[in-house]
């Protein structure tokens, strides 16, 4: 488990996929900027077990909750991440944290240059998380998703290895 100040992250596990499975169909989790989708508990299954093992996090609370979850994959760009965090915990500074703590822990465990991440760039919450860990603004890609009957734009930013320097928090 990775230890921050106010959140941990855990590898996504089995046990949690029903939480999970929930969660992710739930219209409100994903907001307007996430895709709308509906997956059996089956389906969630299937999937963790063929490509999320050891790639997919849980964001949790001091006491133990689950708060969202962020993930990681390598490829395209180099080392992509991506997060949600539930309605209930926005505004709390836990995905901030929780960016803070990935950074960390790809910096340190991979041979790696850059980290990416994508947002809409109306999504004002995730851009200041982003910022707040040292992301740069680096491109914007008109009509990049498809989400909830339109195109969206993707701001993509990202942070070099001798941007970040050194842990912020492991």
């Amino acid at each position: 488990m990775l230890e921050g100040r106010n959140v941990s992250l855990k590898p996504l596990e089995k046990e949690d996929l029903d939480w999970f499975t929930q969660w992710n169909n739930d219209p409100a989790y994903g907001g307007e900027y996430e895709p709308l989708e509906q997956n059996s508990l089956t389906d969630i299954e299937k999937w963790y077990t063929e490509e999320a093992s050891g790639r997919w996090f849980v964001i949790q609370n001091k006491q133990g909750d689950p708060v969202g979850q962020i993930m990681y994959t390598e490829g395209g760009l180099g080392t992509t991440i991506g997060y949600i965090v539930h309605p209930d915990y926005r505004g709390k500074c836990f995905c901030t944290e929780a960016v803070t703590i990935m950074v960390d822990f790809l910096f340190l465990t991979k041979k790696i240059v850059r980290i990416t991440a994508q947002c809409n760039p109306k999504n004002k919450a995730s851009v200041k998380v982003l910022e707040k860990n040292g992301f740069t603004l680096e491109g914007i890609v008109r009509k990049a998703m498809f989400i909830r009957g339109q195109y969206m734009t993707s701001a993509v930013y990202g942070i070099l290895r001798e941007e970040w320097g050194k842990p912020r928090i492991l």
